[in-house]
């Protein structure tokens, strides 16, 4: 009997040729609820601008306690995974600039956290991305449903009450629903964005070019969760 040398053994995995490969996205988030739903959301939902081109995402932090859960700490959680998943890339044949070279990425808010500057300037020496949102994420799912350009004066529950107070809001979670308390509206429904991508991702892009300067604490209001859905998921509508 011939020996078999694997090449037509079903048996044996067939190795992924580089090009082949998803783009690894390690994602650390602030909220245990919200954000994860919402990029699970767009994972399964959204557009892709390049059709082939995979993208895993794995969640690093879900069981988290809160203490680890604010932006210095999830940078500094974030960073050792920065050089591991760039070794591990360019064992399996892939080169920085490929579509598919892995990225690392924190989505946190301003909330009322200290060190802000710290974290970014923490993430931007180590090569960890960040998605942030001033005063909270609520921002982004608020500008799905309207423009808002007044300061919230870092108070993330103006943000929410706006956000439940939406029309339809409440019956997203069930067509009897008449008020949204808040753990229930943690949960980001299909229905409070399903269509509305460029909508929302217009009216951020308005606020953001307000600010500029260098102190993150006072961009009020900011979100740039469209950069995390474009640039590390591949998605140009949901």
């Amino acid at each position: 009997m011939a020996r078999d040398k694997g090449r037509n053994n079903p048996g044996r995995a067939k190795k992924a040729r580089p090009e082949e490969r998803p783009r690894e996205v390690y994602v650390f988030t602030e909220g245990e609820v919200t954000e994860p739903g919402f990029v699970e959301f767009v994972r399964d939902s959204g557009t892709p601008a390049q059709r082939g081109h995979g993208v895993e995402i794995l969640f690093k932090n879900l069981t988290a306690p809160s203490k680890r859960r604010k932006p210095l700490p999830l940078v500094e959680e974030a960073i050792p995974y920065v050089a591991a998943a760039e070794r591990a890339a360019r064992k399996a044949g892939l080169k920085e600039g490929d579509w598919n070279w892995p990225q690392v990425w924190c989505l946190f808010d301003r909330d009322q956290h200290e060190d802000i500057p710290t974290a970014f300037a923490r993430a931007k020496k180590a090569g960890v991305k960040i998605a942030y949102s001033h005063p909270c994420f609520e921002l982004w799912r608020l500008l799905h449903y309207q423009n808002y350009t007044a300061s919230f004066g870092g108070v993330c529950d103006d943000a929410a009450s706006r956000l439940k107070g939406q029309p339809g809001f409440p019956q997203t979670y069930g067509l009897k629903i008449q008020s949204v308390s808040p753990e229930m509206a943690k949960r980001v429904m299909p229905d409070q964005v399903r269509g509305r991508y460029k909508k929302a991702r217009g009216f951020a892009q308005q606020l953001n070019a307000r600010h500029e300067g260098p102190d993150q604490n006072k961009w009020d209001p900011y979100t740039d969760v469209d950069s995390f859905v474009e640039d590390a998921l591949g998605i140009v509508d949901y």
